[in-house]
């Protein structure tokens, strides 16, 4: 017995142009940091420190997690923020085995910029966004 699709050509066309924003976002989002001179992965990682809801300080652990990395990739890529003047680590004094991270002014200013024109580009992506996910949800 063959089973029916339960899809109908429109579902297809709107996961297509879904997917097809969300990827125009995206490379809109690789340019922007680009242009600050970060590689995507940093600036994610510091949109994950600043944006960390708690409880306590961000740590290298929870940033793995935050960017569904292996702990050994964050501690990487933390030593690269580090390096370059973006992240301070340091030992939590309640577990002197992980680190806490902060991030420094000139990552602050630099995520103010990124931060702000990744709001004025998903606000006037929102309504087609909206749309596609209203048409997924009926």
């Amino acid at each position: 017995m063959v089973e029916k699709n339960p899809l109908s050509q429109s579902d297809y066309e709107t996961l297509a142009n879904l997917r097809f924003t969300l990827r125009r976002f995206m490379d809109f989002s690789t340019s922007a940091a680009q242009n600050e001179g970060l590689p995507t992965q940093q600036h994610q990682a510091l949109l994950a420190v600043k944006g960390h809801p708690g409880p306590g300080p961000m740590t290298i652990g929870a940033l793995a997690d935050r960017l569904m990395i292996a702990p050994h990739s964050a501690t990487e890529l933390v030593g690269r923020l580090n390096a370059a003047g973006l992240i301070e680590r340091r030992t939590d004094p309640l577990d002197k085995r992980r680190q806490t991270l902060e991030l420094t002014a000139q990552a602050e200013a630099v995520l103010v910029r990124l931060s702000s024109i990744h709001l004025r580009e998903i606000r006037e992506m929102a309504p087609e966004l909206i749309e596609l996910l209203q048409r997924l949800g009926t």
